[in-house]
Protein backbone atom coordinates (compact mmCIF):
# COMPACT_ATOMS: atom_id res chain seq x y z
CA UNK A 1 0.00 0.00 0.00
CA UNK A 2 1.39 2.99 -0.70
CA UNK A 3 1.72 6.26 1.67
CA UNK A 4 0.51 9.39 0.46
CA UNK A 5 2.76 12.51 1.09
CA UNK A 6 -0.05 15.26 1.09
CA UNK A 7 0.30 15.94 4.73
CA UNK A 8 3.96 16.49 3.97
CA UNK A 9 3.59 18.78 1.91
CA UNK A 10 1.07 21.00 3.50
CA UNK A 11 3.04 20.64 6.55
CA UNK A 12 5.28 24.24 7.14
CA UNK A 13 8.38 23.23 9.28
CA UNK A 14 8.92 24.96 12.05
CA UNK A 15 11.45 27.75 12.50
CA UNK A 16 15.70 25.78 13.02
CA UNK A 17 16.52 25.73 16.94
CA UNK A 18 20.12 27.40 15.84
CA UNK A 19 21.06 28.28 18.97
CA UNK A 20 21.08 25.04 21.14
CA UNK A 21 21.19 22.86 18.06
CA UNK A 22 24.87 24.64 17.65
CA UNK A 23 25.24 24.62 21.39
CA UNK A 24 25.31 20.96 21.62
CA UNK A 25 27.62 20.73 18.69
CA UNK A 26 29.91 22.61 19.95
CA UNK A 27 29.96 21.09 22.99
CA UNK A 28 30.59 17.76 21.66
CA UNK A 29 33.45 19.74 19.07
CA UNK A 30 34.91 20.91 23.05
CA UNK A 31 34.93 17.35 23.61
CA UNK A 32 36.43 15.68 20.46
CA UNK A 33 39.27 18.97 20.77
CA UNK A 34 40.45 18.50 23.91
CA UNK A 35 41.03 14.42 23.05
CA UNK A 36 42.05 14.59 20.01
CA UNK A 37 45.88 14.17 20.65
CA UNK A 38 45.88 12.19 23.75
CA UNK A 39 47.43 9.44 22.59
CA UNK A 40 48.18 9.02 18.82
CA UNK A 41 47.04 7.54 15.57
CA UNK A 42 44.92 4.39 15.55
CA UNK A 43 45.89 1.68 13.15
CA UNK A 44 43.87 2.64 10.44
CA UNK A 45 44.63 6.21 10.33
CA UNK A 46 48.42 5.09 9.65
CA UNK A 47 46.93 2.75 6.79
CA UNK A 48 45.33 5.81 5.47
CA UNK A 49 48.13 7.58 5.59
CA UNK A 50 50.47 4.83 4.02
CA UNK A 51 47.82 4.39 1.44
CA UNK A 52 47.85 8.36 0.60
CA UNK A 53 51.53 7.31 -0.13
CA UNK A 54 50.32 5.53 -2.90
CA UNK A 55 47.74 7.25 -4.19
CA UNK A 56 44.93 4.98 -6.72
CA UNK A 57 41.19 5.02 -7.97
CA UNK A 58 40.87 2.33 -5.73
CA UNK A 59 42.64 0.21 -2.88
CA UNK A 60 41.93 -3.98 -2.35
CA UNK A 61 39.39 -2.94 1.02
CA UNK A 62 37.86 0.65 0.26
CA UNK A 63 37.53 3.31 -1.98
CA UNK A 64 39.99 6.36 -2.50
CA UNK A 65 38.77 9.19 -0.19
CA UNK A 66 39.82 8.04 3.04
CA UNK A 67 43.82 7.67 1.36
CA UNK A 68 43.06 11.08 -0.18
CA UNK A 69 41.71 12.88 2.45
CA UNK A 70 44.56 11.47 4.44
CA UNK A 71 47.56 12.92 2.56
CA UNK A 72 45.72 16.13 2.12
CA UNK A 73 45.43 16.50 5.78
CA UNK A 74 48.96 15.21 6.49
CA UNK A 75 50.14 17.89 4.15
CA UNK A 76 48.99 20.24 5.69
CA UNK A 77 50.29 19.70 8.97
CA UNK A 78 53.01 16.71 8.68
CA UNK A 79 52.99 14.17 11.70
CA UNK A 80 49.41 15.93 13.22
CA UNK A 81 46.99 13.37 14.59
CA UNK A 82 44.97 16.35 15.31
CA UNK A 83 45.01 17.82 11.91
CA UNK A 84 44.49 14.50 10.53
CA UNK A 85 41.15 14.07 12.33
CA UNK A 86 39.65 17.83 11.93
CA UNK A 87 37.74 16.37 9.32
CA UNK A 88 36.24 13.54 11.35
CA UNK A 89 35.27 16.16 14.13
CA UNK A 90 33.71 18.41 11.36
CA UNK A 91 31.42 15.53 9.87
CA UNK A 92 30.14 14.52 13.56
CA UNK A 93 29.41 18.04 14.59
CA UNK A 94 27.46 18.43 11.19
CA UNK A 95 25.97 15.05 11.62
CA UNK A 96 24.36 16.63 15.10
CA UNK A 97 23.06 19.54 12.95
CA UNK A 98 21.52 17.37 10.32
CA UNK A 99 19.75 15.33 12.53
CA UNK A 100 18.34 18.15 14.23
CA UNK A 101 16.94 19.34 10.54
CA UNK A 102 15.57 15.99 9.97
CA UNK A 103 13.50 16.46 13.20
CA UNK A 104 12.45 19.87 12.17
CA UNK A 105 11.25 18.01 8.43
CA UNK A 106 8.87 15.65 10.64
CA UNK A 107 7.11 18.94 12.02
CA UNK A 108 9.65 19.24 15.09
CA UNK A 109 9.58 22.32 16.78
CA UNK A 110 12.02 23.26 19.35
CA UNK A 111 12.32 20.53 21.43
CA UNK A 112 12.13 17.75 19.46
CA UNK A 113 15.37 19.45 17.30
CA UNK A 114 17.10 19.66 20.53
CA UNK A 115 15.97 16.16 21.92
CA UNK A 116 17.49 15.04 18.66
CA UNK A 117 20.88 16.87 18.71
CA UNK A 118 20.98 15.41 22.50
CA UNK A 119 20.90 12.38 21.23
CA UNK A 120 22.96 11.93 18.63
CA UNK A 121 26.00 13.97 20.32
CA UNK A 122 25.59 11.23 23.99
CA UNK A 123 25.21 8.57 20.83
CA UNK A 124 28.67 5.74 21.27
CA UNK A 125 28.86 5.39 17.82
CA UNK A 126 28.94 9.45 16.97
CA UNK A 127 31.20 10.19 19.84
CA UNK A 128 33.51 7.71 18.75
CA UNK A 129 33.57 8.75 15.31
CA UNK A 130 34.66 11.74 15.81
CA UNK A 131 37.93 11.10 17.38
CA UNK A 132 38.92 8.92 14.33
CA UNK A 133 39.38 9.92 10.10
CA UNK A 134 37.69 6.58 9.10
CA UNK A 135 35.16 5.31 6.99
CA UNK A 136 32.83 4.18 9.88
CA UNK A 137 33.03 7.96 10.35
CA UNK A 138 32.13 9.76 6.87
CA UNK A 139 29.57 6.99 5.78
CA UNK A 140 27.05 7.75 8.81
CA UNK A 141 27.29 11.58 8.45
CA UNK A 142 26.99 10.95 4.55
CA UNK A 143 24.05 8.80 5.18
CA UNK A 144 22.35 11.56 7.53
CA UNK A 145 22.77 13.80 5.11
CA UNK A 146 20.97 12.00 2.10
CA UNK A 147 18.32 10.89 4.48
CA UNK A 148 17.82 14.95 5.39
CA UNK A 149 17.31 15.63 1.45
CA UNK A 150 14.90 12.63 1.10
CA UNK A 151 12.51 13.85 3.94
CA UNK A 152 13.30 17.71 3.07
CA UNK A 153 12.22 16.75 -1.03
CA UNK A 154 9.25 14.91 0.51
CA UNK A 155 8.01 18.27 2.25
CA UNK A 156 9.34 20.52 0.07
CA UNK A 157 9.21 18.76 -3.32
CA UNK A 158 12.26 20.67 -4.81
CA UNK A 159 13.33 17.84 -7.38
CA UNK A 160 16.91 19.94 -7.26
CA UNK A 161 17.00 18.28 -4.12
CA UNK A 162 17.40 14.36 -5.83
CA UNK A 163 20.40 15.88 -7.96
CA UNK A 164 21.92 16.58 -4.90
CA UNK A 165 21.12 13.52 -3.30
CA UNK A 166 23.26 11.44 -6.15
CA UNK A 167 26.19 14.26 -5.66
CA UNK A 168 26.21 13.42 -1.63
CA UNK A 169 25.62 9.57 -2.83
CA UNK A 170 28.67 9.36 -4.84
CA UNK A 171 31.12 11.29 -2.13
CA UNK A 172 29.91 8.55 -0.28
CA UNK A 173 30.41 5.33 -2.98
CA UNK A 174 33.88 7.43 -2.77
CA UNK A 175 34.01 6.58 1.39
CA UNK A 176 32.45 2.92 1.18
CA UNK A 177 30.23 1.34 -0.93
CA UNK A 178 27.64 0.73 1.70
CA UNK A 179 25.35 3.51 0.47
CA UNK A 180 24.76 1.47 -2.32
CA UNK A 181 23.31 -1.32 -0.40
CA UNK A 182 20.79 1.81 1.21
CA UNK A 183 19.76 3.19 -2.48
CA UNK A 184 18.89 -0.86 -3.03
CA UNK A 185 16.64 -1.28 -0.40
CA UNK A 186 15.54 2.20 -0.79
CA UNK A 187 14.29 1.29 -4.46
CA UNK A 188 12.44 -1.71 -3.51
CA UNK A 189 10.63 -0.19 -0.36
CA UNK A 190 9.74 2.83 -2.08
CA UNK A 191 8.26 0.80 -5.11
CA UNK A 192 5.93 -1.35 -2.64
CA UNK A 193 5.34 1.29 0.08
CA UNK A 194 5.41 4.59 -1.10
CA UNK A 195 5.64 7.44 -2.50
CA UNK A 196 6.12 5.67 -5.97
CA UNK A 197 6.01 9.31 -7.11
CA UNK A 198 9.60 10.17 -6.13
CA UNK A 199 10.63 7.15 -8.28
CA UNK A 200 8.88 9.21 -11.46
CA UNK A 201 10.86 12.05 -10.99
CA UNK A 202 13.62 12.57 -13.66
CA UNK A 203 16.37 14.53 -11.38
CA UNK A 204 15.98 11.47 -9.10
CA UNK A 205 17.87 9.24 -11.98
CA UNK A 206 19.97 12.13 -13.08
CA UNK A 207 21.54 12.14 -9.61
CA UNK A 208 21.93 8.24 -9.53
CA UNK A 209 23.53 8.68 -13.24
CA UNK A 210 26.17 11.81 -11.32
CA UNK A 211 26.65 8.78 -8.57
CA UNK A 212 27.00 6.22 -11.18
CA UNK A 213 29.50 7.91 -13.25
CA UNK A 214 31.43 9.44 -10.50
CA UNK A 215 32.17 6.32 -9.46
CA UNK A 216 33.64 4.65 -13.07
CA UNK A 217 37.46 5.37 -12.12
CA UNK A 218 36.84 3.02 -9.07
CA UNK A 219 34.95 0.34 -10.66
CA UNK A 220 37.79 0.10 -13.70
CA UNK A 221 40.29 -0.21 -10.96
CA UNK A 222 38.25 -2.82 -9.68
CA UNK A 223 38.12 -4.56 -12.98
CA UNK A 224 41.29 -4.57 -13.95
CA UNK A 225 42.33 -5.86 -10.38
CA UNK A 226 40.08 -8.90 -10.37
CA UNK A 227 37.39 -7.12 -8.07
CA UNK A 228 38.90 -7.13 -4.73
CA UNK A 229 36.43 -5.61 -3.07
CA UNK A 230 34.35 -8.38 -3.42
CA UNK A 231 36.60 -11.23 -1.44
CA UNK A 232 36.28 -8.05 1.21
CA UNK A 233 32.63 -9.26 2.14
CA UNK A 234 34.25 -12.53 3.45
CA UNK A 235 37.02 -11.07 5.28
CA UNK A 236 34.64 -8.96 7.25
CA UNK A 237 32.41 -11.63 8.45
CA UNK A 238 35.26 -14.00 9.40
CA UNK A 239 35.77 -10.89 11.59
CA UNK A 240 32.77 -9.91 12.67
CA UNK A 241 32.32 -13.87 13.69
CA UNK A 242 35.95 -13.54 15.57
CA UNK A 243 35.79 -10.03 17.39
CA UNK A 244 32.01 -9.34 17.27
CA UNK A 245 29.88 -11.99 18.08
CA UNK A 246 28.40 -12.62 14.82
CA UNK A 247 25.02 -12.56 13.51
CA UNK A 248 24.04 -13.71 17.79
CA UNK A 249 25.25 -10.48 19.01
CA UNK A 250 24.23 -8.44 15.76
CA UNK A 251 21.35 -6.57 17.10
CA UNK A 252 22.43 -6.02 20.86
CA UNK A 253 25.59 -4.53 19.21
CA UNK A 254 23.89 -2.38 17.26
CA UNK A 255 21.97 -0.58 19.74
CA UNK A 256 24.80 -0.29 22.07
CA UNK A 257 26.52 1.75 19.71
CA UNK A 258 23.11 4.10 19.44
CA UNK A 259 24.02 5.07 22.95
CA UNK A 260 22.65 3.92 26.53
CA UNK A 261 20.12 4.34 27.35
CA UNK A 262 18.47 7.14 25.79
CA UNK A 263 19.92 6.35 22.05
CA UNK A 264 18.74 2.96 22.68
CA UNK A 265 15.47 3.99 23.61
CA UNK A 266 14.52 6.84 21.13
CA UNK A 267 16.08 4.48 18.09
CA UNK A 268 13.47 1.75 19.51
CA UNK A 269 10.38 4.17 20.28
CA UNK A 270 10.98 6.27 16.67
CA UNK A 271 11.39 3.32 14.65
CA UNK A 272 8.21 1.98 16.29
CA UNK A 273 6.39 5.59 16.08
CA UNK A 274 7.54 6.10 11.93
CA UNK A 275 5.60 2.63 11.63
CA UNK A 276 2.66 3.50 13.40
CA UNK A 277 2.04 7.24 13.97
CA UNK A 278 -0.37 9.53 10.84
CA UNK A 279 1.84 11.95 11.35
CA UNK A 280 4.69 10.60 10.28
CA UNK A 281 2.83 8.44 7.76
CA UNK A 282 4.68 10.09 4.78
CA UNK A 283 8.43 9.06 6.00
CA UNK A 284 7.23 5.80 6.99
CA UNK A 285 9.68 4.63 3.52
CA UNK A 286 12.32 5.19 6.32
CA UNK A 287 11.48 2.89 8.72
CA UNK A 288 10.87 -0.02 6.30
CA UNK A 289 14.66 0.96 4.85
CA UNK A 290 16.15 0.69 8.37
CA UNK A 291 14.62 -2.44 8.91
CA UNK A 292 14.82 -4.11 5.43
CA UNK A 293 19.20 -3.14 5.84
CA UNK A 294 18.92 -4.93 9.20
CA UNK A 295 18.16 -7.76 7.27
CA UNK A 296 20.52 -7.23 4.65
CA UNK A 297 23.46 -6.80 6.85
CA UNK A 298 22.57 -9.83 9.37
CA UNK A 299 22.20 -11.94 6.54
CA UNK A 300 26.01 -11.00 5.01
CA UNK A 301 27.31 -10.98 8.30
CA UNK A 302 28.25 -7.30 8.23
CA UNK A 303 29.39 -5.43 11.12
CA UNK A 304 26.45 -3.94 13.65
CA UNK A 305 27.65 -0.20 12.61
CA UNK A 306 26.69 -0.25 9.46
CA UNK A 307 22.91 0.76 10.58
CA UNK A 308 24.51 3.87 12.09
CA UNK A 309 23.54 6.05 9.14
CA UNK A 310 20.01 5.17 10.06
CA UNK A 311 19.71 5.96 13.50
CA UNK A 312 19.28 9.63 13.26
CA UNK A 313 15.49 9.76 11.41
CA UNK A 314 14.64 7.22 14.28
CA UNK A 315 16.03 10.16 16.82
CA UNK A 316 14.16 12.32 15.48
CA UNK A 317 10.86 10.33 14.90
CA UNK A 318 11.20 9.92 18.43
CA UNK A 319 11.43 13.50 19.61
CA UNK A 320 8.88 14.50 17.46
CA UNK A 321 6.48 12.24 18.77
CA UNK A 322 7.72 13.08 22.08
CA UNK A 323 6.96 16.54 22.08
CA UNK A 324 3.82 16.32 20.72
CA UNK A 325 3.09 14.33 23.61
CA UNK A 326 2.16 11.07 21.98
CA UNK A 327 4.45 8.78 24.09
CA UNK A 328 3.17 7.39 27.66
CA UNK A 329 3.43 9.17 30.12
CA UNK A 330 5.26 6.44 32.19
CA UNK A 331 8.52 6.76 30.63
CA UNK A 332 8.49 10.24 29.04
CA UNK A 333 11.24 10.81 31.62
CA UNK A 334 13.60 8.90 29.70
CA UNK A 335 14.02 12.46 27.57
CA UNK A 336 14.93 14.24 30.38
CA UNK A 337 18.23 15.96 31.34
CA UNK A 338 19.43 13.90 34.27
CA UNK A 339 19.04 10.69 31.27
CA UNK A 340 21.06 12.81 29.09
CA UNK A 341 23.72 13.44 31.60
CA UNK A 342 23.55 9.75 32.12
CA UNK A 343 23.74 8.75 28.87
CA UNK A 344 27.21 11.17 28.58
CA UNK A 345 28.93 9.75 31.54
CA UNK A 346 28.55 6.20 29.91
CA UNK A 347 29.28 7.42 26.57
CA UNK A 348 32.29 9.48 27.12
CA UNK A 349 34.84 7.00 29.27
CA UNK A 350 34.17 3.91 26.43
CA UNK A 351 34.47 6.65 23.43
CA UNK A 352 36.83 9.32 24.12
CA UNK A 353 40.50 8.92 25.10
CA UNK A 354 39.74 10.62 28.79
CA UNK A 355 42.76 9.13 30.97
CA UNK A 356 46.23 10.04 30.12
CA UNK A 357 47.71 7.11 28.87
CA UNK A 358 50.22 6.48 32.00
CA UNK A 359 46.92 6.52 34.54
CA UNK A 360 45.44 4.02 31.74
CA UNK A 361 48.27 1.44 31.40
CA UNK A 362 48.62 1.32 35.09
CA UNK A 363 44.93 0.58 35.66
CA UNK A 364 43.71 -1.44 32.79
CA UNK A 365 40.30 -2.22 34.45
CA UNK A 366 39.23 1.50 33.42
CA UNK A 367 36.61 1.71 30.48
CA UNK A 368 38.51 3.13 27.65
CA UNK A 369 37.85 3.12 23.37
CA UNK A 370 38.11 -0.15 21.95
CA UNK A 371 40.89 1.04 19.89
CA UNK A 372 42.61 3.13 22.16
CA UNK A 373 44.80 -0.50 22.25
CA UNK A 374 45.58 0.30 18.43
CA UNK A 375 46.68 4.06 18.74
CA UNK A 376 48.94 3.59 21.57
CA UNK A 377 52.75 2.49 21.30
CA UNK A 378 53.33 2.50 17.76
CA UNK A 379 56.49 4.90 17.77
CA UNK A 380 58.02 2.57 20.37
CA UNK A 381 57.09 -0.56 18.13
CA UNK A 382 59.17 0.97 14.83
CA UNK A 383 62.17 1.85 17.18
CA UNK A 384 61.95 -1.87 18.72
CA UNK A 385 62.11 -2.87 15.05
CA UNK A 386 64.68 -0.66 13.85
CA UNK A 387 66.82 -1.02 16.80
CA UNK A 388 66.70 -5.34 16.06
CA UNK A 389 66.65 -4.72 11.91
CA UNK A 390 70.65 -2.48 12.45
CA UNK A 391 71.57 -5.90 14.40
CA UNK A 392 70.95 -8.05 11.41
CA UNK A 393 73.76 -9.71 9.56
CA UNK A 394 72.42 -8.07 6.37
CA UNK A 395 70.27 -4.87 7.00
CA UNK A 396 71.73 -3.68 3.65
CA UNK A 397 69.39 -6.82 1.62
CA UNK A 398 66.85 -7.03 3.89
CA UNK A 399 63.04 -7.00 3.33
CA UNK A 400 61.08 -5.53 6.30
CA UNK A 401 57.41 -7.06 5.92
CA UNK A 402 54.39 -6.50 8.89
CA UNK A 403 52.24 -9.47 9.02
CA UNK A 404 49.64 -6.63 9.48
CA UNK A 405 48.60 -3.73 7.81
CA UNK A 406 48.49 -1.86 11.05
CA UNK A 407 52.04 -3.03 11.84
CA UNK A 408 53.47 -2.06 8.53
CA UNK A 409 51.63 1.45 8.47
CA UNK A 410 53.00 2.20 11.60
CA UNK A 411 56.78 1.41 10.57
CA UNK A 412 55.90 3.78 7.44
CA UNK A 413 55.28 6.66 9.30
CA UNK A 414 57.54 5.97 12.38
CA UNK A 415 60.23 3.51 11.24
CA UNK A 416 61.29 5.11 7.77
CA UNK A 417 62.76 8.54 9.50
CA UNK A 418 64.55 5.76 12.02
CA UNK A 419 66.03 4.75 8.37
CA UNK A 420 64.12 1.29 7.76
CA UNK A 421 63.57 0.50 4.24
CA UNK A 422 60.01 0.99 3.20
CA UNK A 423 57.98 -1.82 5.00
CA UNK A 424 55.82 -4.05 2.67
CA UNK A 425 52.69 -6.33 4.08
CA UNK A 426 50.46 -9.22 2.35
CA UNK A 427 47.38 -7.83 4.92
CA UNK A 428 44.21 -6.71 3.09
CA UNK A 429 45.08 -3.53 1.00
CA UNK A 430 48.95 -3.08 1.97
CA UNK A 431 49.41 -5.85 -0.10
CA UNK A 432 49.26 -4.02 -3.67
CA UNK A 433 50.77 -1.01 -2.01
CA UNK A 434 54.19 -2.29 -1.96
CA UNK A 435 56.42 -5.57 -2.57
CA UNK A 436 60.07 -5.84 -1.65
CA UNK A 437 62.77 -5.42 -4.35
CA UNK A 438 64.64 -9.18 -5.74
CA UNK A 439 67.85 -7.25 -4.12
CA UNK A 440 66.25 -8.30 -0.50
CA UNK A 441 67.50 -11.85 -0.27
CA UNK A 442 66.55 -11.59 3.42
CA UNK A 443 63.38 -10.51 5.44
CA UNK A 444 62.56 -9.19 9.32
CA UNK A 445 59.19 -10.48 9.43
CA UNK A 446 57.04 -8.51 12.12
CA UNK A 447 54.22 -10.58 13.27
CA UNK A 448 52.82 -13.81 15.58
CA UNK A 449 52.71 -16.09 12.50
CA UNK A 450 55.62 -16.58 10.52
CA UNK A 451 54.14 -19.92 8.58
CA UNK A 452 53.54 -17.51 4.84
CA UNK A 453 57.27 -17.32 4.92
CA UNK A 454 57.67 -21.54 5.12
CA UNK A 455 59.21 -23.26 1.74
CA UNK A 456 59.72 -19.63 0.36
CA UNK A 457 63.50 -19.12 2.72
CA UNK A 458 66.05 -21.54 3.05
CA UNK A 459 66.13 -20.85 7.11
CA UNK A 460 63.59 -18.91 9.02
CA UNK A 461 64.23 -18.13 13.13
CA UNK A 462 62.70 -15.63 15.77
CA UNK A 463 65.31 -13.20 16.73
CA UNK A 464 63.34 -11.08 19.37
CA UNK A 465 59.97 -9.14 19.71
CA UNK A 466 58.72 -5.63 19.43
CA UNK A 467 59.04 -4.03 23.03
CA UNK A 468 56.66 -0.92 23.87
CA UNK A 469 58.36 -0.22 26.92
CA UNK A 470 55.77 2.01 28.92
CA UNK A 471 53.34 2.51 25.86
CA UNK A 472 50.68 0.65 27.03
CA UNK A 473 48.19 -1.29 26.35
CA UNK A 474 49.84 -1.44 22.74
CA UNK A 475 49.01 -4.09 20.65
CA UNK A 476 52.32 -3.72 19.24
CA UNK A 477 54.10 -5.05 22.35
CA UNK A 478 54.91 -8.32 22.82
CA UNK A 479 54.89 -9.05 18.53
CA UNK A 480 57.79 -11.43 17.71
CA UNK A 481 60.08 -10.95 14.83
CA UNK A 482 60.96 -13.58 12.85
CA UNK A 483 63.94 -13.48 10.05
CA UNK A 484 64.02 -15.57 7.27
CA UNK A 485 67.01 -16.01 5.14
CA UNK A 486 68.01 -17.15 1.60
CA UNK A 487 65.58 -16.30 -0.43
CA UNK A 488 64.18 -19.47 -2.42
CA UNK A 489 61.93 -17.34 -5.29
CA UNK A 490 61.78 -14.22 -6.50
CA UNK A 491 59.31 -11.93 -4.31
CA UNK A 492 56.89 -11.47 -7.03
CA UNK A 493 56.41 -15.38 -6.85
CA UNK A 494 56.20 -14.77 -3.81
CA UNK A 495 54.17 -12.57 -2.59
CA UNK A 496 50.45 -14.11 -3.87
CA UNK A 497 51.34 -17.00 -1.44
CA UNK A 498 51.57 -14.77 1.19
CA UNK A 499 48.91 -12.14 0.46
CA UNK A 500 45.74 -12.86 3.11
CA UNK A 501 42.84 -9.58 2.91
CA UNK A 502 41.11 -10.88 7.04
CA UNK A 503 42.76 -9.13 9.64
Amino acid sequence: MAVTTELATRRVAAPFARVPVFVIAALLGVALVLTASRYGYMGDELYFLAAGKHLAWGYVDQPPMLPLLARLMDSIAPGSVFVLRIPAMLAMLAAVVFAALIAREFGGRAKAQVLTAATCAVSTQFIASGHYLATSTLDPFLWTVVIWLLVHWVRVRDDNLLIWAGVVTAAALYVKFLIGGFWAVALVVLLVFGPRELLRRPKLWIGAAIAVAALVPTLVWQATHGWPQLGMGEAISAEVDQTWGGRLLWVPSALLTAGMPIGIALLCYGLWRLFRSEGLAPYRFLAWITVGLSVVFLVVNGRSYYIAGMFAPCWAAAAVELEAGRASRWWRWIATWPVYLVALVLAVPISLPVWPQAFLAAHPGLPSPTFAFAEIGWPEAARSVTDRFEKLPDPAHTAVVGESYWSASALEEYGRPLGLPEPASPNRGYSTLVIPPDSDTSVLWVGEDPGPLRGHFGDLRQVGAVDTGAALPSVADGTPLWLGTARLQPWRQIWPHLVNTRS
